[in-house]
């Protein structure tokens, strides 16, 4: 599935941007969808995801502040970001995870990336 991503932009500390991820085809069924973001120098890293059923996991640095929720009717997720700090500082991936049992195809397709920028 192609992923286009969007939302991101420049905040101060203490505020707030909302990411959405849209996906080319249904997203129903797929069992895993996430954000990810990676920051200059760094590895990329794990922000949080969502199954299919709507479980969610976070990274720690970003619990109680972001928030990942989907919508299967407009094939997108999002992660709402509050109470941002400078080093959430980087550009964010959405990423969706899954396998067809039937033609033995794994897949793990990301999106080209926002960049989400926090200033003090």
């Amino acid at each position: 599935v192609q992923l286009q991503a969007s939302g991101g932009g420049s905040a101060r500390a203490g505020g707030s941007l909302r990411l959405s991820c849209k996906g080319s085809m249904s997203i129903f069924g797929i069992p895993n969808m996430g954000w990810y973001r990676q920051a200059p120098g760094k590895q990329r890293e794990m922000v949080a995801t969502i199954t299919d059923g709507g479980i969610t996991t976070y990274a720690d640095s970003v619990k109680g502040r972001f928030t990942i929720s989907k919508e299967n009717i407009k094939n997108s997720i999002y992660l709402q970001m509050n109470n941002l700090k400078p080093e959430d500082t980087g550009v964010y991936y959405c990423n969706a995870q899954g396998y067809i049992a039937r033609i033995n195809y794994k897949y793990n397709d990301w999106g080209q990336g926002t960049q989400v920028t926090v200033s003090s």
